[in-house]
């Protein structure tokens, strides 16, 4: 394709991004990047968690992409997404002992995409699955454990401290240094 990934449709983004263009997931990310952070920092209040939902967000959109609805904007998409991890991550405070507010709306509400894949979908789905895989196995071994325990069995970071028995900020700054890591070798794969 001759247009610069710059000036395509999301639209021409999403479907190069399936078709193996795998560069033009990070410009499609990255238009909507500072809305997503905006609406993230309002309902967490932290930058570092904010950040954290962000690439929570850009990691599991792209293993998700295959799943993306047309009849959504990507926009509305990838706001559902941030929006359910900001839930998410408020739920795990409030278990915490600490109270988060998610009163907060972007928009007003978006209902979230199918979860039905069709054929095709389902394919592309498993060859991510598999690169996913392969990713794994080059990342440490804790690093590995920390990334299944967190996004694989959705653990929260406390049932982490305590399953592997460690402190509560260690096992925040192990997983952050792990999801790093896992960014870095998808964008050295050039992946994204």
């Amino acid at each position: 394709m001759d247009m610069t990934a710059e000036k395509m449709t999301d639209r021409q983004l999403i479907e190069q991004t399936l078709a193996g263009n795998t560069t033009c997931y990070a410009t499609l990310f990255e238009r909507y990047r500072r809305q997503i952070y905006a609406a993230t920092l309002g309902k967490c209040g932290d930058e570092q968690d904010a950040g954290d939902i962000i690439q929570e967000t850009y990691v599991k959109a792209y293993f998700n992409l295959p799943r993306y609805n047309p009849e959504y904007t990507f926009g509305q998409w990838i706001y559902t997404i941030a929006r359910n991890l900001c839930i998410d991550f408020a739920r795990r405070k409030r278990t915490a002992g600490s109270t988060v507010s998610i009163d907060g709306t972007h928009g007003g509400e978006i209902n979230p995409p199918c979860d039905a894949l069709n054929p095709e979908e389902r394919i592309i789905s498993r060859q991510r699955s598999r690169l996913l895989d392969d990713l794994m196995e080059e990342l440490p071994p804790h690093y590995r454990t920390m990334i299944e325990l967190r996004f694989l069995s959705e653990y929260s970071y406390e049932e982490i401290a305590e399953k592997l028995d460690m402190p509560l900020g260690t096992v925040k700054t192990q997983i952050h240094r792990a999801r790093e890591k896992l960014c870095a070798l998808i964008t050295a794969r050039k992946l994204l």
